[in-house]
């Protein structure tokens, strides 16, 4: 070990409380699957909680009947979809944040400037987003979408709307914590979270404890208040830990750095429109349901949050080997990068699967968390959630390694190539096969998740192909 990974060695253990094999030192396979284990599972689990937010909203919302499940399904279509706008140049942070800190520890400053104009970002995308929100429901008609579906999705989303920014800054701050491995804090902010939001439901959606019964816009309105409660904790949490205020991160707030915004906005680009590829197709499988009918349409949601649900555990590790593989190339560290890179998806492929088998096993008991089994109206799409999630269940294998590789690879700075591979996959390749089957043949809804299906095991094998280029040759790493 050179004289400089020693200092960086020693610096990063005694200032970021992470062990001394974090940076500049080979580690065995077990180290590393050990590292991204200690860094993973708390962010899984925060991802996991924080997700479940949505969950709660729908099976609450769910009490309300089949059109209000289907209204739900296509607000979040809408809501989701006008998320990424912002959610590229949040993403955009972790990999600058842990390559500075993987290159120099004690470089505070950087980190700051990082993260401070990935909060800057936020507030300049989200009037944006807004305009969107705020013609939902005429999108939705345009869209060929039902006019009482329609209504209330729009009204739901205007509910959701004024969370949008402060979720975007949780999701950044989280990650800002997890570089500086300050990660069980968060995890605790974000249970506390879950449980005020469904409280709120239990108030706003049914009229609990005198409130007016709002129906989806109480669950709008008991989202966007948890998410600002979020932010407001983690932002106190960070001025009271004694790392977290060496940063600074809230000292002179109005200072522009005009060349790290723009930064920001050049990596946040291609990972939005990488995000979007995919979140769209997911989308628009809400917009084809809705074409085949109200049924099909609600039944669709509640088994894509089945599968959303399993994919947050792979989503939060994925984001530790992001944070792994950005520390290991700041460091120059090749060797380091491989084994992050390998842990990571197989962690991840663990992860997933173990939740598929229950999905595979129990399609029935899952789908009646979603709906009243005892209604007679909801037998329908019961019947419909259960013929789902077996589908859902086989692309949670190519779900699992396309997450992992994808973060991987922003961990090395490399957003464009995935952006091009992602759009092949989801969109020449899925798309189409949604389309054709769930409009054009007998099968229909089913139809459509083929396409999904067809479309995550396009983006598994391109994104994973690319970065085992990448690992074979390490002078094509962007760096």
């Amino acid at each position: 070990m050179t004289e400089r990974e020693t200092k960086l060695t020693t610096e990063l253990r005694d200032n970021a409380d992470i062990d001394e094999s974090q940076i500049g030192k080979p580690m065995s396979w077990r180290k590393e699957f050990s590292s991204l284990l200690l860094l993973g599972f708390p962010l899984a689990l925060t991802q996991l909680v924080q997700f479940s937010i949505s969950t709660i909203d729908l099976l609450m919302i769910g009490q309300l009947g089949a059109e209000a499940l289907a209204s739900a399904s296509l607000g979040l279509a809408i809501f989701y979809a006008t998320w990424l706008v912002g959610f590229g140049p949040m993403m955009a942070v972790t990999p600058l944040v842990s390559q500075t800190l993987g290159a120099d520890p004690n470089n505070t400053r950087d980190v700051r400037i990082s993260v401070r104009m990935g909060l800057w970002a936020i507030i300049i995308t989200f009037p944006m987003m807004f305009v969107i929100y705020f013609f939902s429901a005429d999108i939705a008609l345009m869209l060929g979408q039902a006019p009482h579906i329609s209504e209330a999705a729009g009204n739901y989303i205007l509910a959701l709307a004024p969370g949008m920014p402060f979720a975007l800054g949780v999701f950044m701050l989280r990650n800002f914590l997890a570089a500086i491995d300050r990660t069980r804090v968060p995890l605790a902010v974000i249970i506390i979270v879950t449980l005020l939001n469904t409280l709120l439901n239990w108030i706003l959606i049914y009229g609990n404890w005198g409130a007016p019964a709002w129906g989806l816009v109480g669950a709008g309105i008991a989202s966007s208040l948890s998410h600002i409660v979020g932010f407001l904790l983690l932002t106190a949490y960070i001025q009271w830990d004694s790392r977290g205020r060496e940063f600074e991160l809230f000292d002179n707030f109005f200072r522009l750095h005009t060349e790290r915004l723009r930064e920001i906005f050049k990596l946040g680009l291609p990972i939005s429109v990488t995000f979007g590829f995919e979140v769209m197709l997911f989308n628009v499988a809400v917009f084809l349901m809705g074409l085949i009918g109200v049924y099909e349409q609600a039944a669709y949601q509640s088994a894509l949050n089945v599968a959303a649900l399993a994919f947050m555990m792979p989503l939060g590790f994925s984001m530790a080997g992001c944070v792994r593989v950005g520390l290991a190339a700041g460091a120059k560290d090749q060797k380091g990068i491989r084994k992050a890179a390998g842990a990571t998806i197989a962690v991840c492929l663990i992860a997933i699967m173990s939740v598929a088998v229950f999905v595979v096993l129990f399609p029935r008991e899952i789908a009646r968390f979603y709906l009243d089994a005892d209604e007679g109206a909801n037998t329908e799409v019961l019947r419909l959630i259960a013929s789902f999630l077996p589908i859902a269940a086989a692309f949670m294998f190519f779900d699992g390694i396309q997450v992992a590789a994808g973060q991987v690879l922003r961990g090395l700075k490399d957003v464009n190539s995935p952006m091009y591979l992602t759009g092949i996959s989801y969109w020449l390749i899925g798309f189409p096969v949604s389309v054709y089957f769930g409009l054009y043949t007998p099968v229909g809804a089913i139809g459509v998740w083929w396409g999904l299906l067809a479309g995550l095991a396009a983006a598994s094998i391109l994104l994973g192909g690319r970065l085992l280029y990448l690992l074979a040759n390490p002078e094509e790493q962007p760096g």
